[in-house]
């Protein structure tokens, strides 16, 4: 593994354990040449997930693109960071335990919305209001009531 810091090719492992997802294994990782120190993350390699759009294209799925979603809705909202590292590594892991080769955008939307649900309500309605296209505010006090219910 390469060093970030100076680019030495060769660093060694310190320390390697199980991710807190159990999905993937953590590593911390030492430079013999600058001496500094940097953790890496191994993960098993799949087939790619495909995701058909709304217009029924289909493109290869981006753990960024759910990213921004989430931190787009929690924008200045008091949502520490690692509890929307959790929700984004919950939601990954809904769409990949489904084991399909293919899944809609919509069942993908869906599956944000009942995670950001839990993690905070203003970051709910906002994706929703992204997500659902809400045309007008009667469309949008819709989506509060079913929330409130």
């Amino acid at each position: 593994m390469k060093c970030p810091y100076c680019g030495n090719p060769d660093t060694r492992v310190i320390d390697s354990r199980p991710a807190e997802d159990n999905s993937s294994i953590r590593r911390r990782r030492s430079c013999d040449e600058c001496g500094k120190r940097f953790t890496t993350y191994e993960k098993v390699e799949t087939i790619p997930l495909i995701v058909i759009k709304k217009d029924n294209n289909r493109e290869q799925y981006e753990r960024a693109k759910i990213e921004n979603g989430v931190l787009n809705a929690c924008y200045k909202r008091p949502v520490p960071a690692e509890e929307i590292q959790k929700t984004i590594d919950a939601i990954e892991l809904s769409i990949f335990n489904r084991e399909e080769k293919e899944i809609p955008s919509s069942e993908i939307g869906e599956i944000v919305m009942e995670n950001l649900k839990t993690l905070d309500p203003v970051a709910y309605v906002r994706f929703a209001s992204v997500y659902r296209e809400f045309k007008d505010a009667n469309t949008f006090m819709d989506e509060l009531k079913k929330f409130l219910r």
